[in-house]
């Protein structure tokens, strides 16, 4: 059987022998004879649960629009000009700034900029980069529920009309991206984020793809939308190739929900488990880097046996993605005395990147783990507890060689883009 991986702006190629295959998941197919732009314009036309946007804006004179950074598929250059022109229909004069949400990412570079939005915009329009570091344009408000202090950006708070556009897929911890995620952890500052992505939050039974009952994450993201008055938001489901299958727009929590169904209903998978899973974090941009690459590798820990291989395709062409992930990793003692630190470190001590390696390093325990890229030298991967592959075919022999000639594949194309329910 001949299979492709997405890897970069490419895709990568191997052959499994028919016999070793146990399957192929992949999310739901679905067809829609609307374009991407019909189903933005019908989704603002009738929002769900509030009034347009251009009556919302009508006396709106600071609008803020909340977008996601350069590591996400958001496709603003379909979905900005629609959030702009409605609303200058409904107040041409209105004082619109376009804050991007960066958490605790690097800020997006000039021709990430472009490359998201297009030149047109990007020369047009104002921009701001949200700094989680910058007590100036913080603003500190309620205790969240875990009881997280809430610092957030005082440009959102302040403004007479707040919306975020998003696109909703399954997340790993937070259950699933979009709606209450772009305000927390994305303009919210550093304090914030770190309580939120503690150790005792990663380690809630709750806190996994597809769930959003009980999910300790998901409450305090709510949360957080409600305080700084969250009032409009316009999401999109994207398919494997990055199209737009769907657009929920309008209340907050109300579009986001509905947004949620339609998407569990295509990626919500069940899966026996194998000795081998073979994924990928589903190409740029999210496989820029290995940081953001154990989101398909937890996905994949769902459909292994325990004392299997996990392979993830990455081209990791921003290398590494942080400095701390990288140290955390290569601390002595390896996974075990990683783990053991993390699950001691205070919630108000949390380290950046932390939330990442504990995931990580849980996984190392009972898994290897194969990398196949080219933006990570073996030797760096190793040192990290990793093992690394050139290619699929590589990492396949190796895993053929660890677990044996009986041993079954399962193939994830997307793991950042689906989530599993084990049937053992």
């Amino acid at each position: 059987m001949q299979i492709k991986l997405p890897y970069g702006t490419s895709f990568l190629e191997a052959e499994i022998p028919a016999e070793r295959l146990e399957g192929i998941l992949t999310p739901e197919s679905f067809q829609t004879d609307k374009t991407g732009s019909a189903l933005l314009e019908d989704a603002l036309v009738n929002p769900i649960g509030s009034q347009r946007l251009r009556d919302l804006a009508a006396k709106a004179n600071k609008v803020v629009v909340v977008t996601s950074d350069h590591t996400r598929p958001v496709p603003s250059k379909q979905t900005m000009p629609h959030v702009l022109r409605e609303i200058r229909e409904g107040n041409p004069g209105a004082e619109i700034t376009i804050l991007i949400a960066t958490g605790l990412h690097r800020a997006p570079t000039p021709e990430e900029f472009i490359s998201k939005f297009g030149s047109d915009i990007v020369q047009q329009e104002t921009f701001v980069v949200h700094n989680a570091d910058d007590p100036e344009t913080l603003v500190r408000l309620s205790d969240l529920p875990s009881g997280a202090p809430l610092w957030v950006n005082r440009l959102a708070f302040e403004a007479d009309l707040l919306i975020a556009e998003g696109f909703i897929e399954p997340h790993f911890f937070a259950g699933y991206s979009g709606g209450r995620k772009s305000i927390l952890p994305g303009i919210s500052g550093r304090e914030t984020i770190l309580v939120n992505h503690s150790a005792v939050f990663i380690d809630h039974p709750k806190t996994q793809s597809g769930t959003l009952e009980g999910n300790i994450f998901h409450r305090d993201m709510e949360d957080a939308a409600k305080q700084v008055n969250l009032q409009f938001i316009l999401n999109v489901t994207l398919d494997e190739h990055k199209n737009i299958i769907g657009a929920f727009a309008g209340h907050p929590q109300k579009a986001f929900a509905e947004g949620v169904k339609f998407v569990e209903k295509l990626t919500k998978l069940t899966s026996k488990r194998a000795e081998i899973v073979l994924t990928s974090n589903g190409g740029y941009p999210l496989d820029q880097n290995l940081y953001q690459a154990v989101k398909s590798i937890r996905t994949a820990e769902y459909a292994a046996k325990k004392g299997g291989v996990i392979i993830t395709a990455a081209s990791c062409i921003d290398g590494i993605g942080g400095g701390t992930f990288h140290q955390m990793l290569t601390a002595p003692g390896g996974a075990q005395k990683i783990l053991e630190d993390i699950r001691s470190t205070e919630p108000t001590a949390t380290d950046l990147d932390q939330w990442q390696v504990q995931i990580l390093v849980r996984i190392l325990l009972d898994y290897r783990v194969i990398i196949v890229t080219e933006g990570v030298k073996p030797e760096v991967l190793h040192s990290m507890g990793l093992e690394s592959a050139v290619s699929l075919a590589e990492a396949l022999r190796k895993a053929y060689d660890y677990m044996g000639p009986e041993a079954k594949v399962i193939v994830i194309p997307n793991g950042a883009g689906v989530f599993i329910e084990s049937k053992d």
